[in-house]
């Protein structure tokens, strides 16, 4: 994917996840969230046998947002904090 491809997918799916874990970070944090989060996605489907993300579909939106929430749980547990991500 592009570059731009990569920001509008990572935004869509770190507002989803934002959702989902009841965070706020704004558009910015959403769109960090959404690429790592399909790289965590990418890299956990990959050591378990799927296939990573590999572009703008349902899939990848799904395995994207599985890596984002992890992502955002992580983030959770580590700052101990309940309803903001920074």
């Amino acid at each position: 994917m592009g570059i731009i491809l990569w920001i509008v997918f990572g935004a869509i799916v770190g507002w989803v996840a934002s959702l989902i874990m009841k965070t706020r970070g704004g558009i910015v944090m959403d769109i960090i969230v959404g690429i790592v989060g399909a790289v965590i996605g990418g890299w956990a489907m990959s050591f378990f046998g799927g296939a990573p993300v590999g572009g703008f579909n349902l899939y990848s939106f799904v395995v994207a947002l599985i890596g984002a929430v992890i992502l955002l749980a992580i983030v959770k547990a580590v700052s101990g904090k309940r309803s903001a991500l920074v």
